[in-house]
């Protein structure tokens, strides 16, 4: 903590638990994620529980900046002289980004993440995927894999508003999420919960509401973004034929704050803006303004003299002993 700031996990002014802060806390210096496309694909995409996947996917599923028909060392070639300029000293996480990366038998998974954790400089492993997509062979090569690296399990949730799941095409329930969580968090493996707001049909109180109840699980790590429409993707077609109301970057940033302050200070904030392909992006455009949104969210935490956990800081002061999230 430094001088002013209330908030102990920060070694600089920021009010909020950064990936930053955690890494240089956990691994000792700057750790940064080279993202991967290991040729995946979707239960919503492939027909098994859906076809053409949620509504604001492009086709790399959320892997925009991974290569694509590249091997994984080429990938990560490609990632680190992206990053090297900027941060020369810095360590490496290979991130499973694109699609659902539990999406096959453990025979396929393990070499993959076997040949990504032996690349030069790699001190872990992230892997995005969806809370249906955890059987109990592929829970048990997770287990195995956190007992020997840094290991994060990203899970898309988005909104644990059924209705809106359906609307976008999720194809999972937030019951179904519950389970897959928690099967991850009995085993100890870190989980960082993927959240998006501005979906539509959702309004302000709908947003803090999945903030919320997602806050109450304790998550390791939290990533909240604004709705991005892509071109090509079935929600830019939806938004062309009737626009629907978009958040404006001041109430994107007082969302975010009123969101962060729900989520205990252990918790991990890996991002509080999406980085959207500037080629793709047709709404908003201010989400390619990402430094500015950035400072938005610091300014209105200082105005507010808040900080990330303290409304949850208050509520737990109300709460009877013994109480249970579940």
């Amino acid at each position: 903590m430094t001088g002013g700031n209330p908030f102990p996990f920060s070694a600089d002014n920021k009010r909020y638990h950064t990936f930053d802060y955690e890494m240089k806390r956990m691994l000792g210096r700057k750790t940064v994620k080279i993202p991967l496309d290991a040729g995946f694909t979707c239960p919503n995409i492939d027909g098994t529980k859906g076809i053409g996947g949620c509504i604001y996917c492009g086709s790399d599923g959320a892997g925009e900046f991974a290569g694509k028909g590249q091997t994984l060392a080429e990938q990560f070639r490609d990632g680190k002289e992206r990053i090297c300029s900027k941060w020369p000293a810095a360590q490496y996480l290979a991130y499973f980004q694109a699609h659902s990366n539990t999406y096959a038998p453990v025979s396929r998974l393990r070499p993959l993440f076997e040949e990504a954790l032996a690349l030069e400089n790699v001190v872990g492993l992230c892997i995005a995927t969806r809370a249906d997509l955890l059987p109990p062979e592929v829970l048990g090569l997770l287990d195995e894999l956190n007992r020997r690296t840094f290991l994060t399990v990203e899970l898309g949730l988005q909104t644990v508003h059924d209705r809106t799941a359906e609307r976008i095409n999720r194809c999972h329930s937030y019951r179904e999420f519950l389970e897959g969580y928690r099967a991850l968090a009995e085993r100890g493996i870190r989980v960082c919960v993927h959240l998006i707001n501005g979906l539509p049909g959702e309004n302000r109180e709908m947003m803090l509401e999945t903030a919320r109840q997602v806050a109450a699980l304790s998550p390791w790590g939290i990533k909240l973004h604004m709705l991005h429409i892509l071109k090509g993707t079935k929600l830019a077609e939806e938004y062309g034929r009737a626009p629907f109301p978009l958040l404006e970057l001041e109430e994107y940033a007082s969302l975010v704050c009123d969101q962060l302050e729900e989520f205990p200070p252990e918790t991990v904030v890996e991002r509080v803006t999406g980085d959207g392909p500037r080629e793709k992006v047709t709404a908003p455009l201010w989400t390619l303004r990402k430094r500015e949104v950035l400072a938005a969210v610091d300014k209105e935490l200082a105005r507010r003299n808040s900080f990330q956990g303290c409304r949850r800081r208050a509520a737990e002061t109300r709460l009877e002993p013994g109480g249970k999230l579940w």
